[in-house]
C-alpha cells in the first residue's frame, strides 16, 4: 500500500478534523446560508464603506434580476473584468444566483487577450470600470459591454472628491451608446422575477484561466462543490475551525485569481468574516492597509512579503492583529521563511507564515503547513479530505517516499476539466489504478515517510547544461540564503557548448552595493553550495525583478531578455 492509500499525513493534523461534511449548495446558497446566521456582520469594506451580509445578498439578488432581464440565462458564461471592488463580487454570485458562469480575467490583460478570453469562452457579455472601456469596445464583438464606476461604491466625501482626482480625471470619457452602465443593469432588473434557483453543487461555478502542464492558456472549469470545499477546507486548515465570523481578510489577492478569489474571498464570506477589498495596491499601500485595517487573515505570494520586509511604515507596527499569515502562488525559500518569521515574532505577532501549495486546477491551495508545525524546505501535508500522491513522471506508478517525481493530487477541490478541450482534460484527470480521478500537475516534487510534501518545481522549468538536470529553485534557495541577498532568479541561457549554461539575476539587500567585490563573494559562496556543473556562469544585479499580473518573480521575461541580448 502507497502512502497516498495510508495518509501518514493525518498524524500531524492536530486540532485540524480529518474529513468535513461537504453541503450539497452552489457558492451563492453557502454565502447565503452565512447571512442568514450572521445578518449584521461585514461581509465586505471597500474605501471605508462597509456592506453587510443581509445587505450583500440583497445586491446579490439585485444583480441577479438586472442579468436576468439583460437576458443571461442558466449555462450563459459572462466575462468578469474587474479589480477587487464590490460590483465585482456582486455580478460574480448574482450570476451563481441564475446558474450563470463567470469568466474571470485580468483587467489589465491586453486588448487582444480579452478578445482571446471572450472568444475561448463565448461569452455573451463582459463587465468592467469606466476606465478600460475604449479597449474592450475594440475587440468585444457580439458580447454586450457593462460599465461599472468605481465612484459609484465610494462613501461621502470620497465620491464627491473622487472627479478631482488624477486617476478620475486620466479616465476618458465614456461614449453616449455601445454599453450598459451596471447602475442602469440594476435599475431595469427591479421589476424582473427571479427564475427558480435550480443550481446544484456539482455545476460549473466559474472559469479561470491558467497554463497548465504544457504552458498553453487554458480555461479552468470550476464548480460550486470546488470552491465551497476549498473555503471549509481552507477554514479547517487554519486552525480556527469551525468559526471564522468576525475575521478580518485583507483581500489584495486578485478575484480573477484562484487564491485570490478561492481563499481571499469566498473563504471569508461562507465563514461570515469580512473581506476588506483593495482594488489596487503596492508593497507600501499594503504596509499601510496592514497598520490602519488591523487585518486578522492576510495572504500573498513570497514577493509580495519580501518586499514587506523593507517597508519604513512597518518598522515599528504592532501585528498582534494577525491570526494567519499564508504563502502561495510560488516558492516560499527556508530562507525568506526565517526572515519573515522573525519579522513577525520582533512585531508582536505569535504566528509563523505559513506556506500553501496548489494549482488553478484545483482553485487554488490543497496543501498547508500546520499551523504549529514546519519541516525545512517542506510545503505541509495536505488538506482534509484531500491525497496526494507522487508517481514516476509519465506514468500513473507510486514512487516510494522521498523519490522525486510528479505531484498528483484527488479530491473535492480538482475541477471538472479544461473547457471545450477533452484531450487536454483526459491527459490531465486520470483515473488510477486505485480507482480515484487523480490531477496530475505537471510538478515535480516528493513526499516523505510521514507525508510531508516537498514541491521542487514544473517539471517544465529544468536547465539543462552540460547533459545535467539544474532545478533553479534549488539554486535561488542557495543564493537567497546569502545574508546580502534580497531575492535572486536563476534562468538557463543558450549556449553552444553546454546547450546552455546557468545564470543568476540578484536584488541586494537595502543598502548594499551591487559592486564587483560583491559578485565575486558570491561566486566564492556558490562554489561551497552549488556543484561545479550547475554553478551561475555569470550573475548580474538588478534592483527589482519582474513580476508577473499575481506577483511571482517573471523568469521567462529574464529568459527572453538574455537570449535576445545574446543574440545581438
Amino acid at each position: 500500500m502507497g502512502l497516498s492509500a495510508s495518509a501518514p499525513w493525518l498524524s500531524y493534523y492536530g486540532n485540524t478534523p480529518t474529513t468535513l461534511r461537504y453541503p450539497n449548495t452552489t457558492m451563492h446558497q453557502q454565502v447565503r446560508a452565512a447571512a442568514k446566521k450572521y445578518p449584521d456582520h461585514i461581509a465586505y469594506t471597500f474605501m471605508g464603506k462597509k456592506t453587510s451580509y443581509r445587505d450583500f445578498v440583497k445586491r446579490i439578488d439585485d444583480a441577479a434580476k438586472g442579468l436576468t432581464a439583460l437576458g443571461i440565462t442558466k449555462g450563459d458564461r459572462v466575462t468578469i473584468c474587474m479589480p477587487n471592488c464590490p460590483q465585482a463580487l456582486d455580478c460574480f454570485y448574482g450570476l451563481n444566483r441564475i446558474g450563470a458562469i463567470p469568466n474571470m480575467i485580468h483587467p489589465l490583460s491586453a486588448p487582444q487577450e480579452i478578445a482571446f478570453y471572450l472568444e475561448m469562452s463565448k461569452s455573451k457579455a463582459i463587465l468592467t470600470l469606466d476606465q478600460f472601456y475604449e479597449k474592450v469596445a475594440g475587440v468585444a464583438g457580439d458580447a454586450r459591454i457593462l460599465i461599472a464606476k468605481i465612484r459609484d461604491e465610494l462613501p461621502f466625501p470620497l465620491s464627491a472628491l473622487y472627479p478631482m482626482t488624477k486617476g478620475a480625471r486620466a479616465i476618458p470619457k465614456l461614449p453616449k451608446t455601445g454599453y450598459t452602465l451596471w447602475t442602469e443593469l440594476l435599475a431595469g432588473g427591479k421589476k424582473t422575477e427571479l427564475p427558480a434557483d435550480t443550481g446544484k453543487a456539482e455545476d460549473c461555478g466559474a472559469v479561470l484561466y491558467s497554463g497548465g502542464t504544457t504552458g498553453t492558456t487554458k480555461g479552468i472549469m470550476l464548480s460550486n462543490m470546488n470552491f465551497n470545499a476549498l473555503g471549509l477546507q481552507t477554514i479547517a486548515a487554519s486552525g480556527y475551525y469551525p468559526d471564522i465570523s468576525g475575521m478580518r481578510f485583507l483581500s489584495v489577492m486578485p478575484v480573477f485569481h484562484g487564491f485570490g478569489l478561492g481563499v481571499s474571498i469566498h473563504t471569508a464570506l461562507i465563514g461570515g468574516a469580512t473581506c476588506i477589498l483593495v482594488p489596487q495596491f503596492t508593497p507600501a499601500s499594503y504596509a499601510k492597509l496592514l497598520v490602519k485595517e488591523k487585518p486578522n487573515i492576510i495572504a500573498g505570494v513570497p514577493t509580495l512579503f519580501e518586499a514587506l520586509l523593507r517597508m519604513d511604515t512597518l518598522k515599528d507596527a504592532d501585528l498582534s492583529c494577525l491570526k494567519g499569515v499564508f504563502s502561495g502562488g510560488d516558492c516560499l525559500s527556508p530562507e525568506l521563511k526565517k526572515k519573515i518569521d522573525t519579522f513577525l515574532h520582533e512585531h508582536n505577532c505569535s504566528e509563523q507564515i505559513r506556506e500553501g501549495y496548489g494549482t488553478t486546477e484545483c482553485v487554488t491551495a490543497s496543501c498547508l503547513t500546520p499551523k504549529d508545525y514546519a519541516r525545512d524546505r517542506s510545503i505541509g501535508v495536505p488538506f482534509p479530505d484531500t491525497y496526494y500522491k507522487i508517481v514516476n513522471p509519465g506514468t500513473t506508478d507510486e514512487a516510494d517516499p522521498n523519490t522525486e517525481g510528479e505531484i498528483c493530487v484527488s479530491g473535492p477541490t480538482v475541477m471538472l476539466g479544461y473547457m471545450d478541450n477533452p484531450e487536454e482534460t483526459a491527459s490531465t484527470l486520470r483515473r488510477h489504478y486505485d480507482g480515484r480521478i487523480w490531477l496530475h500537475t505537471g510538478d515535480l516534487g516528493r513526499m516523505d515517510q510521514d507525508g510531508f510534501v516537498y514541491f521542487r518545481q514544473r517539471i517544465k522549468r529544468m536547465i539543462i547544461t552540460s547533459g545535467y538536470n539544474v532545478y533553479p529553485s534549488q539554486l535561488e534557495n542557495i543564493i537567497d540564503g546569502h545574508e546580502k541577498v534580497l531575492l535572486s532568479c536563476v534562468i538557463g541561457v543558450k549556449d553552444e557548448y553546454r546547450v546552455q549554461r546557468v545564470k543568476a539575476f540578484v536584488v541586494p539587500m537595502p543598502g548594499i552595493e551591487p559592486t564587483e567585490a560583491l559578485k565575486q563573494e558570491l561566486l566564492a559562496y556558490c562554489k561551497e553550495h552549488i556543484a561545479k556543473y550547475a554553478m551561475p556562469r555569470e550573475i548580474e544585479f538588478r534592483t527589482e525583478l519582474p513580476k508577473t499580473l499575481v506577483g511571482k518573480v517573471a523568469y521567462r521575461v529574464l529568459e527572453e531578455e538574455a537570449n535576445a541580448a545574446q543574440e545581438k
